[in-house]
This record gives C-alpha cells, structure tokens and sequence, in this order.
C-alpha cells in the first residue's frame, strides 16, 4: 500500500520535473565542486538536497495534510526558472564559472519550488518553505559578494589575532594583516580567512535555529552570531599554529594541521554556538 501510496500521478510528476532541475544545474555545479579553485568553499553543496529531502520527510505530515495542484503559480514560477536558466546559458561568456554556475543552480531551484508549488499546491509551498528555500544553498555565491566577505573575515580574525597575540604577553609587531614573531612572520591573507568553516557554521546555525527555535527574532540573533564565532575560532587556529610554529617546530605551518585541520577548531565553534542556542532556546520555553 505504501509504495503504490508514493507512485501516484502526483509523485510521478513531481519526480520528473525533479531530473529535469537536477540536468539543468548537474554539469556546472559538478565543474566548481570539482575545480581546485573553488572546492574548498562548496564542500557542502553535496549535502544541501539530502538535508532538504531529511526536512521534509520530517515534516512530511503537515506539509502533505493539504495538498492541490496549483497551475497558474507553479508553472508562473517554473517559467521563471527556464527564463533564468536560458539568460545565464546565452550570457555564460560574460561571467566567470563561479558566477556562471550560480545563475544555472538559481534557475534549477526556482524551476523545483515552482514544481513543488505546481504538484502540491500554496498551502504545502508555505509549510515546505525552509527546506525548499534551503536549496539556494546549492548557488555559489557571487564573486563579489564572495571577496567582500572574505575580506570581512579577515578583518575580524586579523583583530582577534592581535588581542590574542596580546594576551600571550609575546613580542610582535603588526603591519596590516601580517604578524612579525622572533625569526616568522605570518599573514592572514585570504586563505586563512576561514571562509570555508563560516559558511559551515552559518548553514549550521540556520539549520539549528530552524529546528530548535521559534521566534523569529531569536533565530536571526544565532545566525548573527555566527560571526564573530567564526573569526574569533580562526584568531584561535592562526595564534596557536603560529606559536607552535615559532617556539615548537617551524614545520607546523606547512604541516596537515595547517593546510586541513579545521576540524578541531569548528568544533570549538560548535562549543561556543551551543550555550547561545541553549539559553535562546531556554528564554521561549520561560515565555511559554
């Protein structure tokens, strides 16, 4: 009874328009997850369909309770994406690959929401829209954008360094982004940004605040929070690579722990994100 329960007329169409938006966007996202350039920032792209496919079988009770098909919207939205998709097609040689990739994947989400919105009508569209809206997490994000907030990040990790370098009582000077220890000197330059962690963590706290809070306001102080979670965790990463590469063995900073090993230090993250979402989470059960 269940398998014929999912393989109605409705089902079916949906999971067709579902391969098409997956051919739509399968070639160019495969280019930048697979380009040396751009890997490190979309490691999570992978992941972005089966989260949104886990949230919905979550919440599949309320979100399939009232289901119709809703034409004039879902095809509206569906002719919005292929517009989207033959503009980035036909103006492909005007942006980079990064940028390129990010119009083919918005016109593959639009095109799914639109689908969605066509096989099972407003009502469930509403109920569905976290995870739906989540997928715009598999769009690049514009260059632009990009560099901006790189360069925000390493702002605030550059200071966070400064202070912590200042606690440890040990002689440097400061020009810039770059730190001068006793015979080392280190820059905090784009790559040690820690873009790749602060995405992480911000579709982390989204994701948390989704689940585990109700106010609205709440889940945008988590998110906002983020931020100075992540530069102060990578202030952690660059001091303690660089005084273990200056008083302990100079080889560290061209070791594993340097080049790959956030993980620790995303989950000293994690460890602080999580009494900020214990205590919000704790101020709406008061409220109750």
């Amino acid at each position: 009874m269940q398998i014929k329960e999912y393989l109605n007329r409705r089902n079916i169409l949906f999971f067709l328009f579902f391969v098409v938006a997956f051919l739509m966007a399968y070639a160019p996202i495969k280019a930048i997850y697979t380009s040396s350039a751009n890997r490190e920032y979309y490691s999570h792209i992978v992941l972005i369909p089966l989260v949104s496919i886990y949230l919905v079988f979550l919440n599949r009770k309320i979100i399939f309770s009232q289901i119709n098909y809703s034409f004039i919207a879902g095809i509206a939205a569906m002719l919005i994406g292929v517009l989207i998709y033959f503009v980035g097609r036909f103006s492909g040689d005007q942006f980079n690959q990064n940028d390129f990739t990010a119009i083919i994947a918005l016109s593959a989400v639009v095109f799914i929401n639109g689908a969605f919105i066509l096989c099972f009508g407003l009502q469930a569209f509403k109920d569905a829209l976290f995870p739906l809206i989540f997928l715009l997490f598999l769009c690049p994000i514009p260059s632009n954008i990009m560099e901006e907030f790189i360069y925000l990040l390493q702002i605030g990790s550059t200071e966070f360094s400064n202070l912590m370098f200042m606690a440890s009582g040990v002689p440097f000077l400061r020009e810039g982004f770059v730190f001068h220890l006793s015979g080392m000197s280190v820059e905090v330059a784009k790559q040690c940004s820690g873009i790749r962690s602060a995405l992480a963590l911000f579709i982390t706290a989204l994701l948390a605040g989704h689940l585990f809070l109700n106010t609205w306001w709440k889940k945008v102080i988590l998110v906002l929070c983020i931020f100075p979670i992540a530069m102060f965790k990578n202030g952690i990463r660059i001091v303690s690579l660089t005084l273990l590469g200056t008083y302990v063995d100079p080889r560290i900073l061209k070791s594993s722990l340097h080049q790959e090993g956030g993980i620790p230090f995303f989950i000293v993250a994690l460890l602080l994100m999580a009494p900020i979402l214990y205590f919000l989470r704790r101020s709406e059960k008061k409220s109750k």
